[in-house]
């Protein structure tokens, strides 16, 4: 069927679901909104859904359904996108099974491993990963910020199974209008290139409470993002993960070395990052919010220990992390020293 046949559901209206969502809604695809934040509903309700380009401005009419809302929907869904945080994606995945049938795709536009969760719930079969390469944030009910056009944004699909199916033609046509789309055949491995180039840039910026371009230039900093990287490239080469190019960096490119995990950050830092750039963690403390703290470092420090061993920077900036959490501290430069202190611990 074409993407315009579809019925579509969207569960996470924020940032990241509601860019990718308006463009294609406005290329005509049958999408349903789906967001737990009870304002954000009520606003796109009343006013639609409003996207700031450095373009310009696009408005589109939407669907939006609170969570509760979902109880009273009719039908099944052909593909489901989630786009909430990695911490919700098992309760979202029970909570669309039913609205599913044997298939539907669910299609996880997060960060992080979460193709394991999604497939535990509704199996591998019916489990898409996507890989983001997109920058965006929400200050207020139904107005979103997007740091790069559909132009210049980029997102990677596939199948748990490798295989390419006609399913995953389905979601590949569909985000196609919102972003340039590959296909792969290792979607584990690439959600961990983009998990590599994520585990420096979340919690360190986080912890500081600036924009990335600013943590990264921080003296001494660098290093302990580095250092960081080069223990999350260490837990991937032991879990025989395939080091694959990715982020616009050509195949002839990829060092046989943890020097990768730099460049990744490097290609971040360049291409993907504007000066006031504020990472996901850092806009989850500033709304008050849980952070993917498991997702990022926490998932280096919990695969590492299940292999009998640790991953002891990262382990150090997951407990500041956890501080700012239990509100001990707030992000700040003053944690500077913090971060030092971390690669004393190596």
């Amino acid at each position: 069927m074409a993407a315009k046949d579809l019925k579509y559901a969207l569960v996470g209206a924020g940032a990241v679901g509601s860019s990718l969502g308006l463009d294609m809604i406005q290329a005509g695809l049958n999408i349903t909104m789906v967001d737990q934040w009870w304002e954000n509903v009520e606003a796109m309700k009343a006013h639609g859904l409003t996207v700031n380009l450095p373009s310009g401005v696009e408005h589109v009419s939407v669907t939006p359904l609170h969570l509760h809302e979902v109880a009273e929907t009719r039908g099944s869904f052909d593909v489901v996108f989630t786009a909430v945080k990695a911490y919700d994606t098992r309760w979202v995945a029970e909570l669309m099974k039913p609205l599913m049938t044997e298939n539907s795709s669910f299609v996880g536009l997060q960060n992080g491993m979460t193709i394991d969760e999604s497939s535990e719930v509704l199996g591998a079969e019916r489990s898409i990963g996507c890989v983001l390469g997109i920058a965006a944030n929400m200050p207020q009910p139904g107005i979103v910020n997007r740091e790069f056009d559909s132009s210049d944004t980029w997102l990677c699909v596939g199948e748990v199974s490798g295989k390419t199916t006609d399913r995953l033609h389905d979601v590949h046509e569909a985000l196609s209008h919102a972003a340039h789309v590959e296909i792969t055949g290792d979607i584990r491995s690439a959600k961990w290139m983009k998990l590599l180039a994520n585990i420096p840039e979340m919690l360190p910026s986080g912890i500081l409470g600036v924009p990335l371009l600013e943590a990264a230039q921080t003296p001494g900093v660098r290093e302990v993002m580095n250092q960081m990287s080069r223990e999350a490239y260490a837990l991937a080469a032991d879990l025989s993960i395939s080091f694959l190019p990715t982020l616009g960096i050509s195949p002839g490119d990829v060092p046989n070395s943890d020097q990768y995990a730099i460049d990744l950050l490097d290609v971040i830092l360049a291409s993907y990052s504007r000066a006031g750039t504020r990472v996901a963690v850092l806009q989850d403390w500033e709304k008050g919010r849980r952070a993917e703290i498991d997702a990022f470092s926490g998932y280096i420090v919990a695969k590492r220990r299940e292999l009998g061993g640790d991953a002891p920077v990262n382990r150090a900036v997951v407990d500041i992390s956890r501080r700012i959490e239990a509100t001990e501290l707030v992000p700040s430069p003053n944690n500077r020293q913090l971060l030092l202190d971390a690669l004393g611990k190596s």
